[in-house]
């Protein structure tokens, strides 16, 4: 994640979802729209998975774990690959390491999908579009500018050393400025459209899809948004990251498809970029 703060907005965050961390970064039955904590039986078979296509807790925590070992060990090979020092890497290596980071977490669900769920890909981790998805658009819109800048006001008011806008703006900044060129298509490509593909599948299609089934829905959501920001390693925007998280859960719970927080995921760091580019 990159943050960056815009001017004129008392130094409000702005934030850009990349990845985990610089080293790396089943689905239930479903409830009615109307009752977040519920836990009713599905209305129709394409509520979110099927019961045959269910995971455990212990699958999740697991297939998880096993997945960052991996992103973790490759990440560090391609790292290896370049002789600049950390935080100066050329855009190829960011690239590298994107799809090092995505591509266990990839296998490890097409692999869940065919021994444990239904074999349908799409089906069990409920990768559905549809025309009303494009209200993600502004909603990603929307909490880049206004929900981020909300959530950290009080905090730089109450702690301004421990959240100084300065502290977290140069990595943003560094990494936009080492895409050069067509390096510059690398980054959005990456920050635009990989990640937030890759993260929804991960953490709502998957995670928050399992939790529903072994816990309240509402709890399920707060644990997945806590999982997602606490993965980036990065504390001064876990703030920032579980309030995004918080409404691409409820995306996820209200839809009942990761449609619509794909397109709200790739709002959000659409717009997080666009600010860096213009600052």
């Amino acid at each position: 994640m990159l943050t960056i703060f815009a001017n004129g907005t008392e130094n409000a965050p702005l934030f850009l979802q990349v990845g985990a961390s610089k080293t790396a970064g089943p689905c239930t039955t479903s409830s009615h729209l109307t009752a977040l904590p519920g836990n009713s039986p599905p209305r129709h078979s394409s509520d979110y998975r099927g019961t045959a296509s269910r995971y455990s807790l212990p699958t999740v925590i697991g297939g998880w774990l096993g997945c960052y070992l991996v992103a973790n060990i490759l990440g560090g090979i391609i790292a290896g690959a370049s002789s600049a020092p950390s935080g100066e890497e050329p855009i190829w290596i960011l690239g590298t390491s994107a799809l090092a980071l995505w591509a266990p977490f990839i296998v490890m669900l097409v692999m869940l999908s065919r021994k444990l769920g239904s074999g349908n890909f799409w089906s069990d981790y409920s990768v559905r579009f549809r025309p009303i998805d494009a209200l993600g658009i502004p909603l990603g819109i929307a909490s880049q500018i206004l929900l981020v800048s909300a959530v950290y006001w009080p905090l730089r008011k109450i702690f301004p050393n421990t959240f100084d806008a300065a502290d977290v703006e140069d990595r943003a900044r560094d990494l936009y400025d080492r895409a050069h060129g067509g390096w510059l298509i690398v980054l959005v490509l990456i920050v635009v459209v990989g990640a937030p593909i890759v993260e929804e599948l991960v953490y709502r299609g998957f995670i928050q899809g399992t939790l529903r089934g072994t816990m309240n829905h509402g709890v399920a959501l707060v644990v997945t948004a806590v999982w997602f920001a606490l993965i980036h390693f990065v504390p001064v925007e876990y703030p920032g990251l579980f309030a995004i998280a918080l409404v691409l859960g409820l995306s996820y719970h209200f839809s009942h498809r990761i449609g619509m927080a794909i397109v709200t995921h790739m709002a959000f760091n659409a717009t997080g970029l666009l600010l860096v580019a213009l600052k």
